[in-house]
């Protein structure tokens, strides 16, 4: 028998044991070769078979080490372990495919990831990318677009009955050499995230005086920014009443003396606010600590409301509790 015949009768084997034997990983070429070896085959013997599973099981066991094909499939190895320029380079100079399923590193993707694509790709493209996503995901990047582009790529998506396996994985590789094109990302965050963690540590004085120019040169990225940031102000609007009791008890009560005597004319709605999400006895006997603490340093009222703010960001990180959004 061929290589090719016993290849065949190796990948029989396995399905009919329920075994996947990888054939994805395959080029086209070698899947089309494979099919026609099986389908111009009808049954072997079981002495055949056997000594076709024994030399099959010998040539594994002399296998020392194995390479995947090509220099794409080096990549794949390599990915990770060189730069992200080197990997784009090598894989422009060789024309090699992309690695991997391309339709599962989209589906992936976050909606922010998508949009650009689904605000730049054709209609029919887009109508295409929405059928692979899942439709959690698909509603929400509908939500994210113009109300009548989303509505075009809606429609088209009843006109994606007829399109045949091929043409959706072109559109596949296609939108995934796309993903390789675009440079690599400087920082981890974007610019509202950055700009908001840097203010949100800023002292009050400071976040306000560059809030207030941000509104000058670009009102909308200064709302954006707004929306990032989670300060001591910001209490009565993102941490819900039942929640204030626990964030109370995750900071040291001196410090929580401190950040409340500051706030009586830093933050007074947020003071208030607290003070009335806890226990008539607890709130009264706070009372007392913040009028007999006297006046408070600003840099040292500002510090015990960062280390509160900063408390509800690690609660929040950890789920023990839930941020509001400003419209709740």
């Amino acid at each position: 028998m061929t290589p090719q015949q016993k290849a065949a009768v190796i990948v029989r084997l396995l399905l009919a044991e329920g075994v996947d034997p990888g054939l994805n990983k395959l080029q086209d070429n070698q899947q089309e070769v494979l099919a026609r070896e099986m389908a111009d085959m009808r049954y072997i013997t079981k002495d055949t078979l056997r000594w076709i599973v024994s030399e099959f099981a010998s040539e594994l066991d002399s296998v020392g080490l194995h390479f995947p094909p090509g220099l794409s499939g080096a990549l794949s190895v390599l990915d990770g372990f060189i730069s992200p320029n080197t990997a784009d380079v090598l894989r422009d100079e060789s024309g090699a495919e992309i690695s991997g399923n391309p339709w599962e590193r989209l589906a992936g993707l976050e909606v922010a990831k998508l949009r650009p694509i689904v605000e730049q790709e054709s209609i029919e493209i887009c109508a295409v990318l929405l059928s692979k996503l899942s439709v959690p995901k698909a509603a929400e990047l509908l939500a994210e677009i113009p109300p009548e582009r989303g509505r075009r790529i809606a429609y088209a998506v009843s006109l994606t009955g007829e399109i045949d396996p091929e043409t959706v994985a072109r559109i596949g590789l296609a939108l995934g050499r796309q993903l390789d094109a675009q440079p690599g990302e400087a920082f981890r965050d974007g610019p509202v995230e950055r700009v908001g963690a840097i203010l949100n540590a800023s002292p009050a004085a400071t976040r306000d005086a560059v809030l207030d120019g941000l509104d000058q040169e670009d009102a909308v990225f200064a709302q954006k920014v707004r929306k990032a940031i989670f300060t001591f102000q910001n209490i009565p609007a993102r941490i819900a009443a039942r929640d204030i009791p626990k964030v109370a008890r995750a900071v040291d009560q001196d410090v929580l003396i401190v950040a409340l005597g500051h706030g009586k004319t830093t933050a007074p709605e947020a003071v208030t606010y607290i003070l009335g999400a806890m226990s008539q006895r607890l709130s009264a006997q706070l009372e007392d600590e913040i009028n007999e603490k006297g006046a408070i340093k600003p840099a040292e009222g500002e510090a015990a409301m960062q280390e509160i703010v900063t408390a509800i960001r690690e609660m929040e990180t950890s789920g023990e509790i839930l941020l509001l959004s400003e419209d709740e």
